[in-house]
């Protein structure tokens, strides 16, 4: 998870598509949320979410979304 939350940092988004990945992009020069996806060495995918005002950010399972 970890390194998962390091690539968000750095705006590697994971596992999105390409029209999240823009959006994700444009959402950081702009200031809106971002939300990035990845797998655990095991398989298991998450996601970790950024909200728009950069007060927080989570990392949750797309079932608890």
């Amino acid at each position: 998870m970890l390194a998962a939350l390091h690539r968000h940092v750095a705006h590697d988004w994971g596992d999105v598509c390409p029209e999240d990945r823009n959006a994700n992009d444009e959402a950081c020069r702009l200031g809106f949320r971002v939300l990035s996806v990845y797998r655990s060495r095991a398989g298991v995918r998450f996601w970790i979410i950024t909200e728009a005002d950069r007060s927080s950010t989570c990392v949750l399972l797309p079932e608890d979304y």
